[in-house]
């Protein structure tokens, strides 16, 4: 069982005669790739890791349409608008999914969102990074969603049944997204010599925060070995990384961009690139609050969210005032 084995590397997973009858047979389903549902047992480990990763996954989308949203009104052309609006607005709708399948688990949405706005809950790292020219919008479409989707597939084959479904329809509208942001690169790296050093500039400057989507290197991540051994997670945060990044350098170069790292290289025999690791001292600031937009982001979010209480207030209102003409 892959709980043995992470076991026997001191990461903190119980071995089978460390668990309960209930916690034994819960594993058997787990090793025997059946889908957990949200009435069936299981550990309040298990639980709460789910519900901390399914809500810092919401949050991410929620937080992430900050940075092209800033781009709707200034985007080059009616069509480039229409294309960058419907992106948000997928991320909105994103945001819906995992926070109804957060749900599904005993915990309250409003709590959820109140996790968010008080700075509690985490995001993806990412979105506290400036979006400063156009360029931006091709490369975290390209970069950002790239890097969602090498995660997202294989959460399709997560064990929880909520999350798993989610995840299809999320993966079919990611796949869109990463079209849009490569097709804005097409045209800015075939363009006019500063629209391509636009591109470059963009590259450099997000491409090592999209390394550090994936999170910290294994043997630093606090919660992989437990998340993998209940098939939370199917792919470590390296073995993530390291996909992204065979499939974005060839991209790059079909670009004709530079890849930001002059350690990359293609090892023939292994059939993958070498990379460096990024500044995970850089990683954990933002992580803590102190990067570059991370109190703008949570300004914005509060800011929204006061400004938007009418509306809830009405909704609630009218679900009230149904609930008793039912009556």
């Amino acid at each position: 069982m892959y709980a043995q084995e992470v076991k026997s590397t001191g990461k903190g997973v119980k071995a089978p005669e460390e668990m309960s009858v209930q916690e034994r047979a819960f594993q058997a389903r787990i090793d025997a790739g059946e889908k957990i549902e949200p009435k069936d047992w299981m550990p309040d480990g298990y639980r709460k890791n789910l519900v901390r990763q399914i809500s810092q996954h919401g949050h991410s989308e929620v937080v992430g349409q900050l940075p092209e949203g800033n781009w709707i009104t200034r985007a080059p052309t009616l069509e480039r608008k229409a294309i960058l609006l419907a992106k948000v607005q997928d991320e909105a709708g994103h945001g819906l999914y995992l926070y109804s399948a957060a749900e599904t688990l005993g915990v309250s949405r409003a709590d959820l969102i109140d996790d968010l706005l008080s700075g509690k809950a985490k995001y993806s790292s990412i979105f506290n990074y400036p979006t400063l020219n156009w360029a931006d919008m091709g490369a975290v479409g390209w970069l950002v969603d790239g890097a969602a989707i090498v995660n997202q597939v294989a959460l399709q084959r997560t064990s929880y049944g909520p999350y798993s479904r989610a995840m299809v329809r999320i993966c079919k509208e990611e796949s869109f997204h990463a079209r849009q942001g490569f097709d804005i690169m097409m045209k800015m790296s075939s363009g006019t010599a500063a629209q391509k050093a636009m591109a470059q500039d963009a590259l450099n400057r997000l491409w090592w925060p999209a390394l550090m989507m994936f999170g910290p290197p294994d043997a630093e991540s606090v919660h992989s070995a437990q998340s993998m051994a209940w098939k939370i997670k199917v792919m470590t945060n390296d073995e993530g990384r390291q996909k992204f990044v065979d499939q974005t350098i060839p991209q790059i170069e079909y670009l004709g961009l530079e890849v930001p790292d002059s350690a990359a290289k293609l090892n023939r025999e292994t059939g993958h690139y070498s990379y460096s690791d990024p500044d995970w001292a850089e990683f954990f600031a933002v992580l803590k609050g102190n990067g570059p937009c991370n109190v703008d982001r949570l300004r914005a979010r509060n800011i929204a969210h006061i400004e938007g209480a009418w509306f809830r207030d009405g909704l609630m209102a009218h679900a009230q005032k149904q609930q008793l003409a039912a009556e």
